[in-house]
């Protein structure tokens, strides 16, 4: 690698390029597009929760001032990817995504079932309210709890013996039960929400029939383009999605809904642009959710502390339409040494809309059971749970028999309990107090795959010095743009200042999904690719405006500054800005790709992380209060530590979140939620989050990509909420196994 001004520009805590378009209002997201002639559409949601549609009265609506049209299966045109009856066009999980007035099924309650198309938004609203429907209802099923019986193998692993979805076994299966000394308990997660704050919204424009434009609220443009090309059997360049800002999204964006199918179906039908967006309430059920989820784990270990066996099993609600898997049990077969490791994961279809991945998809929710499991059993070991989890420390990967393409996990465990105080924490539940509260400490820790992808970066250094990036990867509130901002500066010797990233658009080149913690990795080694091409560019170029450099190698030139310079001799230099005007250029401009070559398959790659939770809990009340929280993260190398360090903060916060308070309930008499709004449904608010600290081991690992990064953003949320219900069980002795931990289940 040449020379660069390393250690000048990433790991700098730069202030978020687009900070203050966001502050100001200039930013514009899905719903903030007013184009010309522009209507307003509002989702009609079923009132049952598992029937048919016998019948549609509009007749009151189509009367109302300003409607345009109320649209349902009975009128609606027909989408002709759907031609193919019951079969998908390639849907992200197995069995059949929902699809917007295909048919008269209905198969869970709030399922979008008519659009109403208005001149304003209040009309629309007004005119949903007077459509009426009659059904023929079914039965329905929705209590989780009374059909776990009932959990089926997925499709997927069914069908390929090899899956991760598929039954795990290493060595002899249940050897847990013949240890000296074991736990075994049930863990159970409840249905969690996404709640962003920007709403899923959606703009869709037909510029011409077969032409059309989408600005819509999504974590990938090109996934996006894709999906609409094929659903209305378009030619992919001939759809358009903008999504240039995004108020939030944790996983809701990564599939495409009924909603914004109907708004397509709409703008076709009415021959005007359309906006729909939805309510908080349709935010509980038209988009996605982190899936009720039961689990068992079995754990035995000898006398001095070493694992013998882990069994776990995990069954995850699922929709009776539409396969939805994640990955629970993942964290069981890899974290901990142990010579045998049972997993089994189920699905349970209930007449419920279809999940979606959640920050930490599965691998946060497989952590609580997992993590609590561990400290259940380093309490009947009477062993600290750090040196447990040191007992049982992994140098290899003990699933895929692989090294690790790095490991900091010590490190973070030695960090994280100094700097919460590890050492004034009691072995005996209830042994600290603070005047009348009870204090605990819990640990748990989290991991994630340290994924990357293929992508591609168009760059144009202009005449001035300055150069633009472009990528149609999307930024769900990470900071990416800045990131790419700062990768680009120390690869291609030019000040942050002068350096554009545009990103949302699909026109731009490749990129995948912003998920999975993969973005930096997958895009920012596009940005190195580019700024790699664009420097050879340079130097071919570099002789027309200074001689000296005619025969110079890449290795012996140092790019700083907007100017190259020989190392040996730095007088030697010349601008870039002077090397295009010597040349006759304007500008350069060149489109690279990038993707993982196969060397990192010899290697497991993970990102690593561990949660400190210090608790107050009141023993009359049963509240609980976090008090401090310290995370440490392995994450590589630390592009930005202040956008990082928002990350793990949010991250942390949503962890408290789902130990504490989130819980979405059904009244499964009608199959409805009853906690489908803020006052109802509780999130983190500024008095439940304490101080956060942050800290990173901030060492790279090159093996995943050329910037040394691993992702961040799941390792941020995994493991918090055992964290914190291990550190309720130090405070009281009580041992919460069904989250939320809410107060009457301490009293």
């Amino acid at each position: 690698m040449n020379k660069l001004f390393f250690d000048k520009v990433i790991g700098d805590p730069l202030n978020r390029v687009d900070g203050r378009m966001k502050v100001t209002g200039a930013a514009k997201y899905s719903a903030e597009y007013q184009l010309p002639n522009l209507v307003h559409a509002v989702v009609v949601p079923s009132t049952i929760t598992k029937g048919r549609i016998k019948s549609v009265d509009s007749k009151a609506a189509l009367r109302s001032p300003g409607v345009l049209a109320v649209i349902s299966h009975e009128n609606a045109i027909k989408v002709p990817g759907n031609a193919d009856n019951e079969h998908p066009t390639e849907p992200p999980t197995g069995g059949q995504p929902l699809r917007a007035f295909y048919n008269n099924k209905v198969y869970f309650n709030g399922q979008p079932i008519a659009i109403v198309i208005a001149d304003t938004l209040e009309r629309a609203q007004y005119a949903a309210g007077l459509v009426k429907f009659e059904y023929d209802q079914d039965k329905h099923v929705t209590d989780f709890e009374l059909n776990k019986g009932k959990g089926v193998l997925p499709e997927k692993a069914k069908k390929d013996p090899k899956s991760s979805l598929a039954d795990y076994d290493r060595g002899v299966v249940d050897a847990y039960k013949t240890a000296a000394v074991t736990v075994e308990a049930e863990y159970i997660h409840p249905t969690e929400v996404h709640n962003p704050m920007e709403l899923q919204a959606i703009t869709a424009y037909w510029e011409t029939d077969d032409k059309l434009t989408v600005y819509d609220k999504v974590q990938g443009t090109k996934p996006t383009q894709q999906a609409f090309a094929k659903e209305w059997n378009l030619p992919v360049q001939n759809v358009k999605v903008i999504s240039e800002f995004v108020g939030g999204a944790f996983g809701n964006g990564l599939h495409n809904w009924p909603h914004e199918t109907a708004a397509i179906i709409a703008a076709k039908m009415v021959k005007r642009p359309v906006k729909l967006m939805l309510r908080r309430e349709h935010m509980f059920y038209m988009v996605g959710y982190r899936p009720y989820t039961w689990q068992q784990i079995g754990m035995g270990a000898s006398a001095d502390g070493k694992i013998t066996g882990i069994s776990h099993i995990a069954i995850g609600q699922t929709s009776t339409y539409e396969e939805f898997t994640e990955s629970t049990v993942q964290q069981t077969k890899m974290m901990y040494a142990s010579p045998n490791v049972s997993t089994r994961y189920r699905i349970l279809p209930l007449d419920v809309s279809t999940p979606i991945w959640m920050r930490g998809p599965g691998e946060a929710t497989g952590a609580f059971a997992l993590e609590c499991a561990m400290d259940e059993l380093a309490f009947a070991l009477n062993m600290d749970p750090i040196q447990f989890r040191l007992a049982n420390y992994t140098d290899e990967d003990p699933e895929k028999k692989l090294p690790w393409s790095t490991k900091y996990l010590k490190e973070c465990l030695e960090v994280g309990a100094e700097k919460i105080g590890w050492s004034k924490r009691s072995m005996k539940p209830g042994g600290l107090r603070a005047g009348e509260w009870l204090v605990g400490y819990g640990m748990g820790v989290g991991t994630f795959g340290a994924h990357r992808g293929a992508a591609a970066v168009r760059g144009r250094l202009l005449a001035n010095g300055t150069i633009i990036f472009q990528s149609a990867v999307t930024d769900i509130g990470p900071g990416t743009g800045t990131a790419m901002v700062q990768i680009a500066s120390e690869h291609i010797g030019i000040a942050p200042d002068k350096i554009t990233f545009q990103l949302g658009n699909s026109d731009f080149p490749q990129a995948p999904n912003q998920g999975g913690s993969a973005t930096v990795a997958t895009v920012g080694s596009a940005v190195v690719a580019t700024c790699n091409a664009i420097k050879e560019k340079l130097l071919t170029m570099a002789p027309t405006a200074e001689k000296r450099f005619a025969n110079a190698k890449m290795e012996e030139i140092l790019f700083d500054n907007g100017q190259m310079s020989l190392l040996k001799s730095p007088s030697i230099k010349v601008s870039y800005t002077n090397i295009l005007k010597k040349n006759s250029l304007t500008e350069i401009d060149i489109i690279q790709d990038a993707k993982p070559d196969d060397e990192s398959n010899k290697y497991s790659k993970y990102s690593f992380s561990v949660h400190f939770v210090q608790v107050h809990v009141h023993p009359t009340t049963g509240q609980v209060k976090v008090n401090k929280v310290v995370t440490c993260a392995d994450a590589g190398k630390i592009v930005n530590k202040k956008t990082a360090g928002n990350q793990l903060i949010g991250g942390v916060t949503g962890g408290i979140g789902m130990a504490l308070m989130e819980d979405a309930i059904i009244d499964h008499r009608f199959g409805r939620y009853i906690t489908k709004d803020f006052a109802d449904y509780h999130v983190p608010v500024h008095a439940d989050v304490p101080q956060i600290e942050v800290y990173f081991v901030d060492k790279p690992d090159y093996i995943v990509d050329p910037m040394g990064t691993k992702g961040l953003g799941e390792i941020a949320i995994i493991g918090v909420a055992p964290a914190v219900a291990n550190a309720v069980f130090n405070a009281t002795g009580k041992r919460i196994r069904q989250l939320p931990i809410t107060p009457d289940k301490l009293i």
